[in-house]
């Protein structure tokens, strides 16, 4: 799977096999800051979609080398919400032949929520899954292998950043709160039909955003063949919000857990995942490993005769957040 998000273009080939899971072969991220380079009105800058053809053609050159049976090229909300996509998309398959695609949001929640089932087996009952990307938030609930609600809202970290708060550190109460209220409205517009749904037995949060922010409030950090179970406390969070405002990219990037390519949307990432706890009344979310890609993994993997899921919970003995696309017929 090729993933173009709004940070980086993410290759990841595992193979497929009927019966077990994805089974990691090679990985190959390199950074293009398309959320940086994403003005007010939504254009992606040329130099932008320069560094994205640069490593989509050597993301090629990798697949070509290990002979991948079938490529998932897949742009998320960075490349889906720009104003100038077709331009983007345009760029990418004149120089590479690469047709990318995207899911719409609702179907990237989805797939999100199928992985998160994935990893946590049957046993996690009716579950309420939390997802918050660069440009995008998915949300999703249900108690089977496909959510009964799945929605996606403007609420990425990087875009809420670049609208709503300012460059300079540091930011001001009046800032944060009108961030909070805004976000708030829209979830509160947005995720009625989520709030009807039965109390989750299980809060399950993805993401980079979620995995840093419970890093950053005491969760240890997980290792390569045990990534443990990592958890994020919403009061524990709340605390972190004013302290984070308070600081400058730099400052940030030297807490624990938080990396310097995100110390800038921190701040966001922690307004947006703290209102919407509060809002559906969640007081901890448990951190998946496993995401959109590895959703994608899983769907392919019913679309050749498996079972979406294991009777059971799947093994935690290897670090499954490596994989990349490459089916076995």
């Amino acid at each position: 799977m090729l993933d173009i998000g709004s940070r980086s273009v993410h290759l990841k080939i595992a193979d497929l096999v009927p019966g077990g899971p994805p089974e990691p072969v090679a990985t190959l991220k390199q950074p293009v800051h398309l959320a940086e380079a994403t003005d007010r009105h939504g254009v992606i800058s040329q130099d932008a979609i320069r560094r994205l053809v640069g490593a989509v053609t050597e993301s090629e050159a990798v697949v070509a080398a290990h002979q991948v049976d079938d490529l998932v090229p897949l742009a998320t909300s960075a490349v889906r919400d720009a104003a100038n996509r077709n331009t983007v998309l345009a760029a990418i398959e004149d120089a590479t032949g690469v047709r990318v695609r995207f899911f719409s949001g609702e179907e990237e929640a989805r797939l999100t929520f199928l992985a998160a089932r994935g990893w946590h087996g049957w046993s996690a009952g009716q579950m309420l899954l939390l997802d918050i990307g660069g440009g995008s938030m998915e949300l999703a609930c249900g108690s089977r292998t496909e959510p009964a609600v799945a929605l996606s809202l403007p609420l990425g970290a990087g875009r809420l950043t670049r609208h709503h708060l300012p460059d300079e550190a540091p930011v001001h109460k009046r800032d944060v709160a009108r961030l909070r209220t805004y976000v708030r409205s829209v979830l509160m517009e947005a995720t009625a039909e989520l709030r009807a749904q039965p109390a989750p037995v299980s809060a399950i949060a993805t993401s980079k955003t979620f995995t840093q922010l419970a890093r950053l409030t005491g969760a240890p950090k997980p290792t390569a063949g045990a990534p443990g179970r990592s958890t994020l406390a919403r009061s524990d969070l709340r605390k972190w919000v004013p302290r984070l405002a308070a600081r400058s990219d730099a400052e940030r990037a030297r807490l624990t857990g938080i990396s310097a390519s995100r110390a800038h949307q921190s701040l966001a990432g922690a307004i947006v995942a703290e209102t919407a706890m509060e809002l559906l009344d969640v007081r901890q979310v448990t951190i998946c490993p496993w995401a959109l890609r590895e959703g994608v993994l899983l769907d392919r993997l019913a679309a050749l005769g498996t079972p979406p899921l294991p009777a059971v919970a799947v093994p935690r003995a290897r670090n499954h957040t490596l994989h990349r696309l490459h089916t076995v017929s």
